[in-house]
């Protein structure tokens, strides 16, 4: 339903361009994120939309996603953190979306987005990885 209006309210902005995030992946994760699209409309942030995939037998209460914005140089310009879908069952994939509203974000820019956190259920034992440092590689490789 988030990402049903957030792309009704891109649409009736006006134009909608769209293009892919970079994503990065924690080796031991548990979340993978999928199909990770910058939505940009005329007014408004940006919106990455995506696919959030448990890849364990486990359900988890919840997840998440981590999305870092660079310059057109490569440098870190911002990062901004937001809770994924709760309640992501064993082997399931819901859509989710997450609004970039921490600071401007340039068309030029290079959004890298990941899974930072996850807590199975029942567990008060969160899951962490640093991301970082797998954002800034990805940023790397993709300059020409």
């Amino acid at each position: 339903m988030t990402l049903l209006c957030a792309i009704l309210m891109l649409s009736v902005a006006g134009a909608m361009s769209e293009k892919p995030a970079i994503v990065v992946q924690a080796a031991d994760s548990a979340v993978r994120l999928d199909r990770a699209t910058i939505l940009t409309g005329a007014d408004g942030p940006p919106i990455v939309s995506y696919a959030a995939t448990n890849l364990t037998e486990d359900q988890l209460d919840q997840f998440t996603v981590m999305a870092f914005v660079f310059d057109a140089k490569g440098t870190l310009k911002a990062t901004q953190m937001a809770p994924g879908r709760r309640t992501l069952d064993a082997r399931s994939t819901k859509y989710s979306t997450l609004v970039l509203d921490g600071s401007p974000v340039d068309p030029t820019d290079v959004i890298v987005v990941g899974v930072n956190q996850a807590q199975r259920a029942g567990s008060e034992v969160w899951w962490r990885a640093d991301l970082q440092p797998l954002a800034e590689a990805a940023t790397q490789r993709k300059k020409p």
